[in-house]
């Protein structure tokens, strides 16, 4: 009798699941036998994986979000890496559509710095290639008191950006920039005097055995409680209001100009090799993780990919908005995942290119194939 008891528990189990997978393509996608997931998935937890996947259903003037979750908790944190840029783009064409002196073709410097850059040229790095530099000059810009409370404005959150990328000072106080009025006339914006972060509290703020620091290990977990957080509900949500600005209230969207949205779009979908990057070094996939990451074969030119990834400390993220016009195929899909094997961190040894990317990639491939087989 307790046999048949266990052996119907079991079933009821089994069946419960497998229905599930049915229902849930998110969970379909995740219980592929390929072994790029299957990898990841054998040790979900070591992992930490998350992901938020969006279906897209357009009924005559409308559009319809469905949404599936894995993992996905605002409370237990991972670093969310170059995909801070994002916000902070879209946050600084958004202060030029507010200035009338300047536009994303102006020219400027940071103080004491000698490159000269344009907005314009910023965001097309900063999607290209990643550029950490390209996002500095955009933060001086807007200072993270200022990016948080927009952010905050619109809805957006949780989220607490606190930090430049890269190399970089600790510096509350934004540099001004030196902006070209015309050819000759400069003038030069205010400093912003920005809040000291307070430490986050959240589960997994802590992570590993051990880290370096100034060429020497401290074995003890890393502690990111004052590094920026944005996680994938948040992330998630900007990039649905650069996408469909107008399924939000007007007080939740980012105000800027349909010209200045068509540079942001294009940027975001765009390639290193059609901004001018050597394409045997970044090749189309370097910042195209879903679909494309694991791969040097070009994008077809039906299949846009508008997204930002991130990669640092060991975690590799991406937040994309997938179209594919040919086919007619739209989705939306962020995830992120840690891979960190040895649990050091800030030692430049984590498997990004031997797990974490070609996760992401065929992940991508494989909402990709569900929805070509999906009734809309």
């Amino acid at each position: 009798m307790r046999i048949c008891i266990l052996f119907l528990w079991s079933f009821l189990i089994w069946s419960c699941t497998k229905d599930h997978a049915a229902t849930d393509p998110l969970e379909k996608a995740l219980t592929s036998d390929h072994p790029k997931i299957r990898l990841v998935m054998d040790s979900v937890d070591r992992y930490e994986v998350q992901i938020k996947y969006t279906q897209i259903d357009r009924l005559k003037d409308s559009i319809v979000f469905t949404d599936f979750d894995f993992q996905v908790h605002d409370s237990v944190y991972f670093y969310p890496a170059s995909t801070v840029k994002l916000p902070i783009a879209v946050l600084a064409l958004e202060r030029l559509h507010q200035t009338d002196t300047l536009t994303v073709l102006t020219k400027y410097y940071v103080e004491g710095d000698t490159i000269e850059s344009t907005v314009a040229q910023d965001i097309s790095a900063i999607f290209a290639v990643s550029d950490n530099l390209a996002n500095n000059r955009l933060f001086e810009l807007l200072g993270q008191n200022a990016i948080n409370s927009s952010l905050s404005q619109k809805n957006i959150g949780p989220v607490r950006i606190s930090h430049r990328l890269g190399y970089h000072s600790e510096d509350l106080r934004t540099k001004p920039l030196v902006v070209y009025l015309n050819d000759s006339t400069t003038g030069m914006t205010v400093s912003s005097y920005n809040t000291n972060p307070e430490p986050l509290k959240l589960q997994n703020i802590k992570k590993g055995i051990g880290y370096m620091a100034n060429g020497k290990p401290i074995e003890e977990p890393f502690d990111f409680s004052l590094k920026n957080y944005l996680p994938i509900s948040s992330l998630h949500s900007i990039l649905k209001r650069i996408i469909f600005p107008e399924q939000f209230d007007p007080k939740e969207q980012f105000h800027i100009s349909e010209q200045q949205r068509e540079l942001l779009l294009n940027a975001m979908s765009t390639v290193p090799r059609k901004v001018g990057y050597d394409q045997n070094t970044f090749h189309d996939g370097y910042c195209k993780f879903f679909m494309y990451g694991d791969s040097n074969e070009e994008i077809p030119t039906s299949l846009n990919i508008y997204n930002k990834v991130g990669f640092a400390y060991g975690t590799v993220t991406d937040c994309a908005y997938i179209k594919d016009t040919a086919n007619n195929v739209e989705f939306l899909l962020t995830a992120t995942l840690l891979v960190n094997e040895d649990g050091i961190f800030n030692n430049d040894h984590y498997e990004f290119n031997e797990i974490g990317i070609p996760f992401l990639a065929q992940l991508g491939r494989e909402i990709y194939d569900l929805e070509l087989k999906r009734k809309k």
